[in-house]
């Protein structure tokens, strides 16, 4: 999947390029309205993730060339006007979705995500699955073997968020992006700590290991005989 984000604010744009990165899609990036223009209109993009304010062009024109030129790519525009009056006017024009600055990037991706698989025609996955590890989605329910296991909220989406990437190596930067709302503290044990709870409940007393730790990497859980 590949997206791109018109975004000035060099901060935000190397922000969103590096978790979007890391979440396994191909980015691209344009720092003002003339470029973003320019791309959205001659290269292909599976979404547009869109801020308002830009040099040159403002994300209204952007957005009404792009309708006008019959493009239907999703458009998510990413803005710090939150004013009632801005958010009617963005899904008058055919945005598909407004998110407004300062912003979490776990929603962000999930708003991504759901934009997405709109259109597509896979049914929606709602259990996940590794060996004998499964995971309700709409029930937010874990077993294994057949046992019920309870987690914390946070434990249950970093499980997700494992599951979702298994047999890749999780940096703790994505893992503290995803589950936790924040950028990652080198001198912080949090993501350790959580692991290692999180292994507790669904590794100790269970064959195989599911939960690896790839050292100075990350974490990853592994589909047994992957490796």
């Amino acid at each position: 999947m590949k997206i791109l984000i018109v975004e000035d604010e060099a901060k935000i744009s190397e922000y969103l390029r590096q978790g979007l990165s890391e979440a396994g899609f191909m980015v691209d990036l344009a720092r003002n309205g003339l470029d973003g223009h320019h791309k959205a209109m001659t290269e292909s993009f599976d979404l547009i993730i869109l801020d308002v304010m830009l040099p040159d062009i403002d994300g209204w024109r952007i957005l009404q060339s792009l309708r006008d030129a019959g493009t239907t790519v999703p458009v998510l525009f990413l803005t710090a006007r939150d004013s009632v009056d801005d958010r009617v006017k963005g899904l008058e024009l055919g945005a598909d979705d407004y998110l407004v600055k300062p912003f979490a990037f776990a929603e962000l991706l999930a708003r991504v995500r759901t934009l997405l698989r709109r259109g597509q025609s896979a049914p929606l996955e709602t259990t996940l699955t590794v060996a004998d590890l499964e995971l309700d989605l709409m029930r937010r329910r874990v077993k294994r073997s057949g046992r019920k296991i309870t987690l914390t909220a946070k434990e249950f989406a970093l499980l997700e968020l494992l599951i979702r990437h298994r047999d890749e190596v999780l940096p703790r930067s994505l893992i503290a992006s995803q589950v936790w709302d924040m950028n990652f503290d080198s001198d912080s044990n949090v993501i350790d700590v959580a692991i290692r709870r999180l292994r507790a409940k669904i590794d100790d007393d269970y064959e195989p290991k599911l939960i690896q730790t790839v050292r100075g990497m990350g974490y990853m859980l592994e589909t047994p005989g992957s490796g």
